[in-house]
């Protein structure tokens, strides 16, 4: 699929980038429908293994909605907009692979919330993360009032969602918020290193880990061990397993075929 306001680069790690450096890669309605077909598009490709999400120029990862695009919609149009947002931001949570955001620049309203509803995020010393929606009275709803507290907790996570302060990658770092803080030039090389890691490894083992984790830590701890049992299960009828298994007795790296 050819796409106007993201790139998407595919192979055994898939790239998506928002591509409207112009805009500061504010969501459009054209990109969040974009972001959606091209989660999905890397979510039935076998020969990927996990993602990435990032950005285009080096200013901004996405700074939230396009309010100017907004600006001259009705009430109606922006309620179905909101429809196909919400959509997008759920489509990153929920794709099934690791996907990791490289944050390039600013991170702001939904843009925080897409890093947030990504595994972890590596940043440029240049990113700054905020939601800042009170300051036009609404909320984070793109996930934000419900990712932001359980990355940092809940009693931080509402006074930054009550203030609407910005923070810098170094103070996102401290908060537990990213992972790794690198020099801007340096961002995306090392994002590959971490994800070549992470792709050495059986690609049905990374999404069942990912569903472990993810489902386990919203249970009960007995409930959230037979989940965990149920995931090995899966994993363990796999031809990818057995291949595992294999070259562990034969000492050598194994190929792994996502089957």
């Amino acid at each position: 699929m050819n796409y106007e306001t993201i790139k998407v680069e595919r192979g055994q790690i898939g790239i998506i980038f928002f591509n409207r450096p112009q805009a500061l890669n504010a969501l459009s309605t054209q990109m969040a429908r974009e972001l959606v077909a091209a989660l999905e598009e890397l979510e039935l490709d076998d020969q990927v293994f996990a993602a990435v999400l990032t950005a285009e120029g080096d200013r901004a990862f996405c700074v939230g909605a396009d309010l100017k695009e907004r600006k001259n919609m009705t009430k109606a149009e922006v309620k179905k907009q909101r429809t196909l947002f919400i959509k997008a931001f759920e489509a990153v949570v929920m794709f099934p692979k690791p996907l990791v955001a490289a944050v390039n620049g600013y991170a702001l309203g939904g843009g925080c919330e897409f890093a947030l509803g990504c595994d972890f995020i590596i940043a440029s010393e240049k990113a700054f993360f905020g939601l800042p929606e009170v300051s036009l009275a609404v909320i984070p709803a793109g996930g934000g009032t419900q990712l932001l507290p359980r990355v940092i907790g809940r009693a931080k996570a509402k006074e930054l969602i009550f203030t609407g302060r910005r923070i810098s990658a170094a103070e996102a770092y401290r908060l537990g918020m990213v992972n790794y803080v690198v020099p801007a030039e340096n961002l995306m090389a090392r994002t590959m290193e971490i994800m070549q890691e992470i792709v050495q490894n059986g690609p049905i083992a990374l999404q069942q880990a990912k569903r472990a984790i993810n489902l386990g830590l919203e249970l009960d701890l007995h409930t959230a061990f037979a989940l965990e049992a149920e995931c090995y299960n899966v994993c363990l009828a796999t031809e990818d397993r057995d291949e595992g298994l294999r070259a562990f007795n034969e000492k050598r790296k194994p190929v792994y075929r996502n089957r």
